[in-house]
Order: structure tokens, then C-alpha cells, then sequence
């Protein structure tokens, strides 16, 4: 901001020093004024993000006796504040692959227990082997006879195999080298084999573990005797050129990582992970909770903090949100009293009027990971994707034969025709003219959940606004042919108002089952070759892992016949899509797709662009609580995004009131902090504006006391966008279940007291709403580095201003004295010469 100044000529020879003064006296005043007058810059009314440190951590390699990694530096990109997640891995200064079939130049990596906070695990310590798919350097196995160095502290399997048994934080250690009482191939983190890129770099997403998810590991729950949570490690074990006897890499059968001379080439991290056990006294009595996915995350994030200050413990339970404002209709002992949903809960006439807060901003991210090759051997992640809504709906209706069938079967007669695999559709090559990889080398079709959830029904909005998309589904070509699947021709399967994804095309594939009796056979449909996923969580890890649970084929034992899931991918061949909510996304660090606007612009999820989406977002049917709008949102506001409400019944004890009052002041407060420690609010999410949050206080407020305040009338002083006061319609705290087609504060509905005339309008006028506060897409994969809201406080504007006041009584105040001095000299010269 350029603030325009007052010159003040400088004083001459001659000039006397009253003059002086009286020049900066006047000069301070017009400063003064010239300050009150300038407007501040563009969007300082926003509140802007604070950077935070970093918790990456950057090490490099040592020489070796062949082969020399002390060029190599590897970074991990988040070390404190660890849960389950994904963390970005990346290194520079390596030798590239070869771009043959040879296996070296590529990285080791495994999570790792031990209490020795200066030397770290040692190898028995390590979640490392039984990976699927045999990678290169993979398994425990060592010997002596491979490892001219290797010591004796290895075991001896009954079939005479020697290896490095792994020993859990509780437990017998393992007896041979295959085990999987603790890890098995599709639960590992460890990653085998990661190739250097042309360059010798690489990236690589690994997932952490803590102890709820790998017990066997204790990550967050060890304790010191001080009770300091220990720590857990990550280990990188570079591999060269060179076998540890000195041959070459190239053979068949490479040393495990954990073979000594190997393991004494290792960069060792150290995690930090939070603690896995909460402070809540299970002793304490019980609030339920329920309601949307889209809530999960944060309301467990705050779980802790709000056992911690107060006399409930507080549980969630996921579900629908149909079922969540069902279940808050009707409160009672161990009934659920506040509902998480992303549409409003409307009351019969007549019945308990109901409250709600905003509570978090959230959405749906289409989510993919994606390996190809770029060239033979040279793997390359995809990272951009574009994504229109005429592709989401091929996807979405089983068109592509790959959802349906293996790529061995041939394509059934009524998709004859269509691409079999999304990579080879033209119009998804023409969004994505980057995109160098093989047809088959892609996605075979969409992870999906099969709840009914206000989400899915935002998705088929998305899609049937658009007049291609649209055309498409009800059976027209698309300029290259390609046509939908006939079973979702049929009435009434896809609708605007569908709140589910839809598996219509079950037509069965005979498949003979190996092994068991003669002729055994099984019935496969496109639900064994794209499983549906639990939930969005489950969806994310699914995709993040490579492995969404397909079965091609079947076993059979005598007669009892079940499918057999493909093996999971390596990481170099790892290729899966699906619709998870956006704090999945992130972490589990997916790669999101970017989605067109209503202006044709192609947005991905970020914190700036969900904040634009609320900005326009228009009330649903009860004042004050915003609706999804996907078609509508433009100028770079993601289509997908949607604001969760915490709903809850005034026809409630005063205490149970009082505990949920407290749960959304919490979320609109403290709970609006990024960050990863419990009680915050985790990435992925977009903080809440300050009118919103200062709509869910006073909807706290409103629900402790019972009733709606009878003396809010309409709004006057609502922000709008921007922060702007608008007059004459609408409220700020959205209550459903009162009287007549007017309300006060928002309030719409049934009979009920305390109504009032007027017409009651949404809390940021229409389609408005409050200036965004800040972006909460990082562009950085560790969370600590990335820039967060911080709640509460002061935003630029408030903090500007003030300082504009301060310094405007400076100047006024200097300006007064500057002139106060000659003028009383003057007064006493005159009062002089007249005595």
C-alpha cells in the first residue's frame, strides 16, 4: 500500500522558528488527515495465514566401500505431529537408473521402533519384507556367504534360511524370514524399491504408521519414565551399483536392505509422533455426536481437548447425514444431540425448533495416485489432472470396460466401442495433452463408497448441470462415440437428487476357480473388480496404497470357493482414482484433479478456492445455512465444496445444551487452528471466516439459553461479502421450526414463539457471504511448513487499523502542540503590550 505524504518544505535563512512550528503543526494535522481518508488495500479485511516452522528434515548419504552416496541428500518432509498419514519423501544427488531391467540406484525406506534416542533402531526393530510382488532387495533374509561383513546376531529358520527376525515393541520376535504375524503384503510400509529418476532424484509418499494402525511399532504410545511419548524412525537404506561382496547390483537376487554392509549405509530420521492415548477419563459420562464424513477429522481432532475441560466425554459416530438428522429430531438418554450435515435439519410443524453453527468448511477431492512410464524404466508420477464432469460420469457408470471386466476378457458387446481404460479415452488425452503413458497403464475405474451422503448428491448436481454431461447420461454419443452404459438408461437410476454412487451393471463374468473340485465356478461383476470402499478414509488409503481389493479369479478347497484379490502394486506401477473428502486427501497426500468451473476454469481443492465457493454460495431452505452450489461457483471457487453444520435440538435437558454449546464454540474458536496436535484443526480443511465463526457462537449461545432470542428482529448489521454491513433482510443464526413464512435471526418453519415479522434472508445477504480468511491449500507436503489461519486474533485490516488510529492521535496530538506553542506566545506578546 502506497500511502501519499505531506511534504514539509524545509525552513530557510529566514524563517522564524514560530513559523516552524507552525508549519509542522499544520503539517501533522494534514498527515493525520490524509491517513483517515486512504483506504486499505484489497483484502485486508481478509485474514491473512502465519507461517509456521518446519518440521522437514533434510540428511545426506556417506561413501561406501563401492559405492559413494555422499552426493545423495534425502528429505522427509514432516517429522513432528505424525498419525497415520502420508509424508512426502524426496532426494537429490543419486546416480539415475538404468533404463534396463537392472535393478540399482534406487532407495530402501521402513518405520522403525527403538528407545536409543542417539543411535536409533537397530535392524531387528524394523517393519521391513513381505512385500508383494517380490520387489528388488526385498525380504530379511542374510547371510555371510553374501555379506562378507555380516555378524552372527542373525536367526536360523527350521529350513536352515538365516535372517534378521523382527522383534516388536511386545511380543515374540518372528521365526522365520516369511512371517506375517505382525506385517503382511497387504498391510506393509515398507517400500522396497524406488528407482532414481533420469536426473538420480526421486519422490516417494510413505505411509505412517502409529501404534493404533501397527501396534507392534508403538509409534505415540512408548512412554519415557518422564512420560514423554518416544520416539519412532524412519530408515533410508541407498542402494548402488554394487553388491556388498563387491559384485554387481545387476543380478536376479539382490541382499535385503537389512544385510549389513547394506544397513550400514542408512540415513536415520527421527518421528515424532502425537500421542495415540487421550487424557479422557473413560469414566466420564457420554455425548454422542453423529453425522458426516466430512466432519470425522476434525470433531476427533477436538475430541481430546474437549474431554480434557469439561465433564463429558464426547463420541462420534459416522454416518449419513439423513440418518444423523433423523436421529437429532429425537433426543434422548444416549441418543446422538448434536448432527454434523451439510443440509439443514427441518422439523415437522410444530415440533422442537432446531439450531445451527458452521462448524468446518470441507469437500469432495477426486483423488488419484498415478505412476507410468515416461520412458522404458523411467517412472514418473502424474500430478496434474483435468477432469471434466462428462468424464466423471463415464467413470461413475461403469462405461470403461476396465471397471468391469480384466484386461484379458474381452469387452462385452454393449460397450463395444468405448475406450476400455480412462488413459485412452480421447477426450481425457485432449484435457491432458501431457499425459505420455499407456492406455492400460491407468486407473481401472473409480473408488466409491456406497453411503447415502449429502456429498454424493453435490457430485450428481455437478455432473447433471453440465448439458454434455447431462446428454451423455441420458444416452446421446459423445463427439467421439464413446456412450454410456445401458444399465444407467433405466428410470430413476441417475437423478440430480441421487445421494448414493450406484454399482447398476451387475452382469456376471462365469469364472472357473483353481484348485477344490472340477467345474467349481464364480459369478464376477463389476463390484469384485471395483470393490466398494468402507468409507472415504478407507477409500484414501486404498488409493494411496495401490490396492483397492480386485479379484479377478477364485480359489476353491473342496468345495468352499472366495475370490482372490490381486496383488498389491509396487510402487512404480501403483495407478488408482477415487472421490474422498478433502482431508483424506491430504493426508494421505493423493494428487487431486482439478475441476472446471461455471466459467470453464479448472480449479483443484485449496483453501483459497473453497473459501471463494462459500463466498457464493446461496442459503438453502433454512436462512443462514449455506447450500452447496456447484454449478454456480466461479472465478475459481471449487465446485465441490461444502459447509458442515452442527445441528441441534432446543428440546434437550439444559446440561446436555450447555455441553454442545460448548463443542461448537470450541469449533468455532480454538478448533479453527491448522495444525497437527489434537485440538486443532487438521489440514485440509479451510478455516472458518469471521462471520461464520461469529455465527456459530452466537447459534451457541442461542441453544444454551432454549430458546431464540424473541428480540433480534431482522438483521441490520449481518456482514456480507466482503465484511459489509447489509440492512433490512436476513439473520445470522439459522434455527428451523419457527412460525409463519417470516423470522427473526434467520428462523424459518413451523409454529413456535418468539416469531416475528419480516422476511428473513441469509446471514450474508443473497449469495453472499464472508470474505475468505485465508488459503489452507499448502503447496508444501509437510503440514508444519504450510501456512495456516490461526483463529482468533486480529486480521490485517483490524491490525491496520488500529495502527492507522494510533498514528492519527500521534499527528493530531504533535500537530496541536506544534501550534499550540507559537499561538500562546502570540496571546502573551498581546496580553504584554496591552497592560
Amino acid at each position: 500500500m502506497r500511502v501519499p505524504t505531506v511534504r514539509i518544505r524545509r525552513t530557510g535563512p529566514g524563517t522564524t522558528p514560530g513559523r516552524r512550528r507552525i508549519g509542522l503543526g499544520v503539517g501533522s494535522i494534514l498527515a493525520a488527515v490524509t491517513l483517515a481518508l486512504v483506504p486499505l488495500p484489497d483484502g485486508a479485511d481478509q485474514a491473512r495465514a502465519a507461517t509456521t516452522g518446519t518440521s522437514a528434515v533434510t540428511k545426506s548419504g556417506a561413501k561406501g566401500p563401492y559405492d559413494d552416496f555422499s552426493d545423495l541428500e534425502v528429505t522427509v518432509h514432516q517429522t513432528q505431529g505424525l498419525r497415520w498419514q502420508g509424508v512426502k519423501v524426496s532426494w537429490t544427488g543419486g546416480k539415475p537408473a538404468p533404463k534396463t531391467p537392472a535393478k540399482h540406484n534406487f532407495l530402501q525406506i521402513m518405520q522403525c521402533w527403538g528407545d536409543d534416542p542417539v543411535k536409533g533402531p537397530d535392524r531387528t526393530q524394523c517393519e521391513f519384507g513381505n512385500e508383494a510382488r517380490i520387489p528388488p532387495g526385498t525380504g530379511r533374509q542374510v547371510s555371510p556367504t553374501t555379506d562378507p561383513v555380516e555378524t552372527d546376531d542373525f536367526e536360523t529358520d527350521r529350513f536352515g534360511a538365516t535372517f534378521v527376525p523382527f522383534k516388536p515393541v511386545s511380543g515374540p520376535a518372528t521365526t522365520t524370514s516369511l512371517e506375517s504375524t505382525y506385517f503382511t503384503a497387504g498391510d506393509t510400509n515398507s517400500l522396497s524399491w524406488l528407482p532414481n529418476d533420469g536426473n538420480g532424484e526421486g519422490e516417494a509418499v510413505f505411509e505412517m504408521k502409529s501404534a493404533l494402525e501397527s501396534e507392534y511399532l508403538g509409534c505415540g504410545a512408548r512412554k519415557a519414565s518422564s512420560g514423554a511419548v518416544r520416539p519412532c524412525w524412519l530408515v533410508v537404506v541407498p542402494r548402488g551399483e554394487h553388491e556388498p561382496d563387491g559384485g554387481s547390483e545387476a543380478r536376479p537376487n539382490l541382499t535385503s536392505a537389512l544385510s549389513l554392509s547394506n544397513w550400514n549405509q542408512r540415513i536415520v530420521f527421527r518421528l515424532d509422533f502425537e500421542p495415540v492415548a487421550t487424557a479422557c477419563d473413560p469414566d466420564k459420562p457420554e455425548r454422542v455426536i453423529m453425522g458426516s464424513e466430512l466432519a470425522t477429522d476434525a470433531v476427533t481432532a477436538w475430541q481430546s481437548e474437549l474431554c480434557r475441560t469439561g465433564t463429558h466425554r464426547f463420541t462420534y459416530t459416522q454416518s449419513g447425514e439423513s440418518h444423523a438428522r433423523e436421529a437429532v429430531l429425537t433426543p434422548g438418554a444416549g441418543a446422538p444431540g448434536l448432527a454434523m450435515t451439510l443440509d439443514p435439519v427441518q422439523p415437522a410443524e410444530g415440533a422442537a425448533q432446531v439450531v445451527h453453527a458452521p462448524v468446518a468448511i470441507s469437500g469432495l477431492t477426486v483423488a488419484f495416485v498415478w505412476m507410468y512410464e515416461k520412458e522404458s524404466f523411467n517412472y514418473t508420477p502424474l500430478k496434474e489432472l483435468k477432469l471434466n464432469q462428462r468424464l466423471l460420469a463415464k467413470a461413475l457408470t461403469q462405461s470403461y470396460p476396465s471397471s468391469l471386466v480384466s484386461s484379458q476378457d474381452p469387452v462385452p458387446a454393449y460397450l463395444s466401442g468405448n475406450p476400455k481404460y480412462i488413459g485412452g479415452d480421447p477426450e481425457f488425452l485432449k484435457l491432458n495433452p501431457g499425459f505420455a503413458g499407456a492406455d492400460f497403464k491407468s486407473p481401472i475405474g473409480m473408488v466409491i463408497t456406497s453411503e447415502n451422503t449429502d456429498s454424493a448428491r453435490m457430485m450428481w448436481e455437478y455432473i447433471l448441470a453440465d448439458p454434455d454431461a447431462k446428454n451423455f447420461l441420458e444416452g446421446k454419443k459423445d463427439p467421439w462415440g464413446m456412450k454410456v452404459n445401458p444399465e444407467y438408461l433405466e428410470d430413476g437410476v441417475i437423478s440430480d437428487s441421487l445421494d448414493y454412487f450406484p454399482k447398476a451393471d451387475l452382469t456376471p463374468t462365469n469364472v472357473p476357480c483353481s484348485g477344490g473340485a472340477a467345474g467349481l465356478t464364480m459369478a464376477r461383476t463389476g463390484q469384485e473388480v471395483v470393490p466398494y470402499a468402507t468409507d472415504m478414509h478407507d477409500g484414501a488409503v486404498k488409493i494411496r496404497r495401490g490396492d483397492i481389493g480386485t479379484a479377478f479369479e477364485c480359489t476353491a478347497n473342496q468345495n468352499l470357493t472366495k475370490w482372490a484379490t490381486v496383488e498389491r502394486a509396487t510402487p512404480v506401477d501403483q495407478r488408482q482414482m477415487g472421490i474422498v473428502d478433502n482431508v483424506s486427501a491430504w493426508r494421505y497426500q493423493l494428487n487431486a484433479a482439478a475441476l472446471p468451473d461455471a466459467d470453464g476454469q479448472y480449479v483443484k481443492p485449496a483453501g483459497a478456492s473453497l473459501l471463494k465457493a462459500v463466498s457464493q454460495m446461496p442459503d438453502s431452505q433454512v436462512a443462514g445455512v449455506k447450500k452447496p452450489a456447484p454449478a454456480r461457483m466461479r472465478d475459481g471457487a471449487y465446485p465441490l465444496t461444502a459447509v458442515v453444520y452442527a445441528a441441534s435440538s432446543l428440546e434437550q435437558a439444559k446440561d446436555a445444551r450447555q455441553d454442545y454449546a460448548r463443542v461448537i464454540r470450541y469449533a468455532a474458536d480454538k478448533g479453527q487452528t491448522q495444525g497437527t496436535a489434537n485440538g486443532q484443526l487438521p489440514y485440509g480443511y479451510a478455516p472458518l471466516p469471521p462471520a461464520l465463526r461469529l455465527q456459530a457462537e452466537r447459534a451457541a449461545d442461542r441453544l444454551e439459553k432454549g430458546v431464540p432470542d424473541p428480540g433480534d428482529g431482522p438483521s441490520t448489521d449481518t456482514p456480507g461479502p466482503g465484511g459489509a454491513a447489509h440492512g433490512g433482510t436476513g439473520g445470522d443464526t439459522a434455527v428451523s421450526g419457527l412460525s409463519g413464512g417470516t423470522g427473526t435471526g434467520g428462523l424459518t418453519g413451523g409454529p413456535a414463539e418468539g416469531a416475528a415479522g419480516g422476511t428473513a434472508g441469509s446471514a450474508a445477504g443473497p449469495g453472499g457471504a464472508d470474505a475468505p480468511s485465508s488459503s489452507v491449500a499448502p503447496t508444501e507436503t509437510d503440514p508444519a511448513k504450510q501456512n495456516v489461519a490461526r483463529s482468533g486474533g486480529l486480521t490485517p485490516s483490524e491490525v491496520l487499523g488500529l495502527i492507522r488510529w494510533v498514528l492519527l492521535g500521534v499527528l493530531i496530538a504533535g500537530g496541536v502542540a506544534a501550534l499550540a506553542g507559537p499561538v500562546m506566545l502570540r496571546l502573551s506578546a498581546r496580553t504584554a503590550g496591552s497592560g
